[in-house]
């Protein structure tokens, strides 16, 4: 595939201009309006991911049931998903190309699409955290990826595929340091955490030698790595991701040393897609394009290995 369309929703007065300036493109459903198509060439991970997309596993005619949400999807002719704009190495927006969004989430979106339409034809509803399971529910949104910790309470009102991705608690460290390779060498040395985090209290369980100094934000915390005021900074894993991707000095090392999954959000009974977008997890798994993605996006801010993808339904409320 050599070019996706990527359409985001927007409001009322954005629509005005949107038809003014690019005539016969056609609007959103709900009040939006599309925007050119994107070129996957034209970022990083998608320049990485150019044979990803070009070889991507497409459903076969079967698997789209009469009647069903991925039928619908089809004959519409676009997934239409909740994912973040503003998260980097996840889903973010570039600002010079704003129909370019990439990252993990945003790149495992387009290739759902592919698996569903041929074609990697996304249209992006930016969801806030307390919003998602309404997005589902009104059918705004076919899917959420939107770093969607899979729990038995949201199960309770939205279904989850997956989980497709565990975080959890990380090492960053200076990037020249050499000697800490993740949790296991943290004994005797000064952690920095963020304050109220999960890791003020996790760290001193791994690590009961370990001084523990918390900072009450995550750009203080990295500033503090950063200028040696401590040995390792211990948060999300796709939180210090992001840090070490804008910021050089520090690095990601390990891997997660807590679990937290990850899952895609679908309508809450929908017991037909969310076994076909399992399938489909399952196939990216086995022929690599999930590593790939993982690689070009997350995998590109840590020193590492590519982690093994959890298990299909390996967590309660998936």
């Amino acid at each position: 595939m050599s070019r996706s369309r990527l359409t985001l929703r927007r409001g009322l007065p954005f629509l005005a201009l949107a038809v003014t300036a690019t005539i016969g493109l056609s609007a959103c459903s709900g009040g939006g309006s599309a925007v050119p198509a994107s070129d996957p060439g034209a970022s990083s991970s998608a320049t990485d991911l150019s044979s990803v997309y070009k070889n991507a596993v497409v459903a076969k005619a079967a698997d789209i049931l009469p009647s069903s949400t991925m039928a619908a999807i089809k004959k519409r002719g676009k997934l239409i998903v909740a994912e973040a704009l503003d998260a980097p190495l996840l889903s973010q927006q570039n600002p010079s190309k704003p129909d370019d969004v990439e990252g993990f989430d945003a790149d495992l979106a387009k290739l759902l699409a592919i698996y569903i339409l041929g074609k990697p034809n996304v249209e992006i509803v930016p969801p806030a955290s307390e919003t998602r399971e309404a997005l589902l529910q009104n059918g705004t949104v076919d899917v959420v990826f939107n770093t969607y910790t899979i729990t038995t309470e949201r199960a309770e009102q939205v279904d989850f595929a997956g989980p497709y991705f565990a975080s959890g608690l990380a090492v960053a460290v200076k990037a020249d340091n050499t000697k800490i390779k993740g949790i296991s060498d943290l004994g005797g040395t000064t952690v920095i955490v963020g304050a109220n985090t999960p890791a003020v209290t996790a760290v001193p369980e791994k690590q009961p030698t370990a001084k523990v100094v918390s900072f009450a934000t995550d750009p203080e915390a990295v500033q503090a790595l950063a200028q040696g005021r401590g040995d390792a900074y211990v948060q999300d894993f796709t939180l210090l991701a992001s840090d070490a991707a804008s910021n050089p000095a520090i690095t990601v090392v390990g891997q997660p040393f807590t679990t937290e999954s990850y899952g895609i959000g679908l309508k809450h009974g929908d017991a037909t897609f969310k076994s076909f977008i399992n399938d489909w997890l399952v196939k990216i798994q086995k022929n690599g394009d999930w590593a790939k993605v993982w690689k070009a996006t997350l995998g590109s801010a840590v020193k590492s290995s590519t982690p093994t993808p959890p298990a299909i339904g390996s967590v309660p409320g998936s």
